[in-house]
């Protein structure tokens, strides 16, 4: 039964990269909590599907106030899936939209491209340590090395970040096969990727509540007491985080 061997293959790769990729998870987990004691923001980018992760750890319950998703509408997939896919090759147009938003040196980047070869993340990781920001990048090792860069210094994603973390999806993505059928089929980055993203988003809790820096999060706002809360820390944070 394909459902069942495709949860066999992402226990495997969920296993694998907790395994291999739990000192860059912490690492990833050190430089935010560092933003957040200094009184700053995550910013979290992503292109097409992967505007998935900025999504998953922006204004949502149990999540940390201080992220500032970069979900610039050109890249998403609505209204036309195929425009997304012809403005992330382009370059120019990330590096000029983050001058736009309240950037510090003290901030954080994630940026998640599974190949990590389209123009748009390139540019927005060199734009970001430009400020002097710490970039951490969410790729897939076996698919970036299996392809070639769009980018015109000819880096990858994977090149230009302070710190990586490989998501243990095969090149291509998809992850099932069957006889009849030529494409493989059924991608696991999504479910490896966001998973990362909230272990990111654990440790850097416990970290700054270690340090004696208690970090805003947000709570369900289908709590009676949630809307409340959460409009002081949209009061709080409205100037450093523009999807507020």
């Amino acid at each position: 039964m394909k459902y069942l061997e495709y949860y066999e293959i992402i226990k495997e790769q969920m296993e694998q990269q907790f395994k291999e990729e739990g000192k860059n998870i912490e690492q990833a987990a050190a430089y935010c909590a560092e933003s957040i004691k200094k009184g700053r923001v995550i910013h979290a980018f992503g292109c097409g599907h992967s505007q998935i992760f900025p999504m998953e750890i922006f204004y949502r319950a149990g999540g940390l106030v201080p992220v500032n998703a970069l979900l610039i509408p050109h890249l998403a997939l609505f209204p036309k899936a195929k425009l997304s896919t012809l403005q992330e090759r382009i370059e120019g147009f990330c590096d000029e939209y983050l001058a736009l938003e309240n950037t510090d040196a003290a901030d954080t980047m994630i940026i998640i491209s599974i190949s990590g070869r389209n123009a748009a993340v390139v540019d927005m990781a060199l734009a970001a340590k430009k400020i002097g920001m710490k970039v951490v990048a969410l790729v897939s090792r076996q698919f970036a090395d299996s392809t070639t860069s769009r980018h015109s210094s000819g880096k990858n994603l994977k090149d230009v970040a302070d710190v990586v973390i490989d998501v243990k999806c095969v090149s291509g993505d998809a992850a099932l096969r069957m006889e009849g059928l030529e494409p493989s089929f059924c991608g696991t980055s999504t479910v490896l990727g966001v998973t990362i993203m909230e272990a990111i988003v654990a440790q850097t809790v416990e970290n700054c509540v270690k340090a004696g820096c208690i970090p805003p999060i947000y709570v369900s706002s289908n709590l009676d007491k949630g809307d409340a809360i959460n409009a002081e820390h949209i009061k709080n944070y409205s100037d450093l985080i523009s999807c507020l």
